[in-house]
This record gives structure tokens, sequence and C-alpha cells, in this order.
């Protein structure tokens, strides 16, 4: 009896509504946090994975000998990789590397799989396309974004060792 006398007090003046309004006026004082993003910006996570790039080696030769295990190992099925023989030396080389960007889930299994730390993910997070197409990060623009960030992609690698 005395359950049900305070069930309908409770329905009567509304105390969930009352609990909501408790809550949103404690936070309705508090300091707002923003942050203006073109001006401003957030600190990056260490384990942050923007767009992909490809390394070479110091002597200028790319990393990649097309195990292909980065393909096998995409859930998205996002890569997309051709094999050829080189000409110098006849090792085996990739003639097609394409990321489909639109497809991509950044989530790393194709860094994590490589064997010769050739595919990695950089911290480039500001990126669009205009034109049909440009979504496909062909071997060629992989090749240039990592010569592009090759230092902060080798900072990154050694403070990944630091930390293991």
């Amino acid at each position: 009896m005395f359950k049900a006398i305070k069930r309908y007090c409770k329905t009567f003046l509304l105390w969930e509504l009352l609990k909501g309004l408790k809550i949103t006026g404690k936070h309705f004082f508090t300091r707002k946090v923003t942050v203006q993003y073109p001006d401003e910006k957030t600190p990056q996570s260490g384990r942050f994975r923007g767009l992909h790039a490809l390394r070479r080696y110091e002597n200028g030769e790319e990393r990649c000998i097309a195990c292909k295990l980065c393909e096998v190992v995409c859930p998205a099925l996002a890569i997309t990789i051709e094999a050829g023989p080189r000409q110098e030396d006849g090792s085996r080389r990739t003639t097609k590397y394409e990321i489909d960007l639109f497809k991509c889930i950044f989530c790393g299994f194709c860094e994590e799989s490589c064997p010769v730390d050739s595919i990695v993910e950089t911290r480039v997070f500001e990126y669009h396309f205009e034109n049909r197409g440009e979504n496909i990060m062909t071997k060629a623009k992989l090749l240039a974004m990592g010569d592009k960030y090759e230092q902060e992609i080798a900072h990154d690698r050694a403070m990944d060792k630091a930390f293991r």
C-alpha cells in the first residue's frame, strides 16, 4: 500500500523530470569547452590512424615486397595489389598498389601485418575529395605521402619502439 502511494506521488510530481532538470541545471552554469577548430587543434593520440603512405628505404628503394599480407588482412577489402618482377634483379615488387579510402575503415591491420614496415598510416586527417576517383590512393600517391611525411613517420615509429 505504501509503495503504491509513493509511486503515485512520484508520478504526480513528475519526479523523473525533476531529476533530469537537476542534472541539466548542474551542467548549465559550468564553463563550456569549445575548440575553435581551424585556429586551435586538440592533441592527437599516439595511436591515431590517418591517411596511408608507402615508405622507402634510405637508398630510395620502395619497401613493399608484394607479399600481399595487407590485402589479405583488410576486413573492408579496400586494398588491391598486383605484383610483378623487377627489371634490375628479378625480385618481386608491386606494379599496382591501390587503397580505396571510401571502403577503408582505418583499422590499422594493414600496417600491423606488413613485415617490412612499408604501409603505414600517417597523422594526416585533413583531406577531402572534389572529383570522382580521388578517393583511390594509387602507388604514386602513397609513395608521395611517404616521402612528404617520412620524418614524422620515423619519429612515431621510434616513439612506438620506446614504449614497447
